[in-house]
């Protein structure tokens, strides 16, 4: 019964690391999308030919 304790306890330890990580990669800029807004231009012409009828 004590090796259940121990392992929801490292479990829990971990699963707040890696949420620790998460949050300090996500505020670092790490998700930024630095491509999509330079070639968002070649792209617009495509959907205003789109939305003619």
């Amino acid at each position: 019964m004590n090796v259940i304790y121990i392992t929801i306890a490292v479990t829990v330890i971990v699963a707040v690391l890696f949420l620790i990580v998460f949050i300090k990669s996500v505020k670092s800029g790490q998700y930024d999308d630095l491509y999509t807004p330079s070639v968002r231009m070649l792209f617009d012409d495509e959907l205003v030919k789109e939305k003619k009828d």
